[in-house]
């Protein structure tokens, strides 16, 4: 698996092709259009290349505008918004021949002390015990990610609520800024779906037309993204073909490292 990992890492690393301008590969994953998650990471990773390291990405706020294709390379194009003496902020436009697929804007802060607290995290077994109980950890064939499910019924009337572990398994270098385009990345998998738990559907039934409109994420921690952290999800609307998710996430520890939001198209046809 640490190959794998490797290769996302490299898929998430960018080629500079001129000054604020970068080019990124695409990797099938067997969706109908490009995975979400890659852009949210690739568009980081341009940002973050164009920031003081002593600055660290905060918050990323995203929308995604047009189906991107798997099979053809991404350009960001970075707009260096403002260098201010405490945040810095930029905005990337994803572009596919010729036109904006997705856009975003990210702040970065420099490490400052202030008053902390967080909520806490869920009480539940951590993953070595679910493993050692009998959990089957679930992958992508040749992907790095593993997922501990804790609840995988989709019944309808049951709550708008999903919890799981998940981890990218590998070896990682100390790099935060790496983690957190890492974990921008993962934090799309599974999010937007917890709005269809209450109606039985699960991803790939084809009665459902999905697609993510917008994706916003905190980042609260450094954190590790090749040790466990879990993900405690759920959506408190859904209606007029949208469905709206929420997510925290967390270390083994029980640290809240980030935060996320996502509203997107839940389309389903009899």
């Amino acid at each position: 698996m640490s190959r794998a990992l490797d290769d996302l890492v490299a898929l998430l690393g960018l080629e500079m092709i001129e000054e604020n301008l970068f080019r990124g590969h695409s990797q099938d994953l067997g969706f109908p259009q490009l995975f979400g998650g890659q852009v949210l990471g690739q568009a980081l990773s341009a940002a973050s290349q164009t920031v003081d390291p002593a600055r660290r990405v905060h918050s990323q706020h995203g929308y995604f505008l047009r189906p991107g294709d798997p099979k053809r390379p991404v350009v960001y194009q970075v707009d260096a918004v403002r260098d201010g003496g405490s945040f810095t902020t930029r905005r990337v436009t994803a572009i596919q021949r010729g036109k904006p697929i997705f856009f975003c804007s990210a702040s970065f802060h420099g490490e400052e002390q202030g008053h902390a607290h967080q909520r806490e995290m869920p009480a539940l077994d951590d993953p070595d015990t679910l493993i050692a109980n009998g959990a089957k950890v679930l992958s992508f064939d040749g992907h790095p990610i593993e997922f501990l499910h804790l609840d995988d019924r989709y019944q309808p009337g049951q709550s708008a609520h999903k919890q799981l572990w998940f981890r990218l398994a590998g070896e990682l270098p100390d790099d935060a800024a790496l983690n957190r385009y890492l974990l921008a990345y993962s934090s799309d998998f599974n999010l937007l779906t917890t709005s269809l738990v209450p109606q039985g559907i699960k991803f790939g039934d084809p009665r459902l037309q999905i697609a993510s409109l917008d994706h916003a994420l905190w980042f609260h921690q450094d954190v590790r993204v090749n040790d466990w952290l879990f993900y405690d999800m759920d959506s408190p609307w859904a209606g007029g073909a949208r469905g709206f998710a929420r997510g925290s996430i967390y270390d083994r520890h029980g640290r809240l490292v980030a935060s996320s939001a996502q509203e997107g198209l839940t389309r389903v046809r009899d």
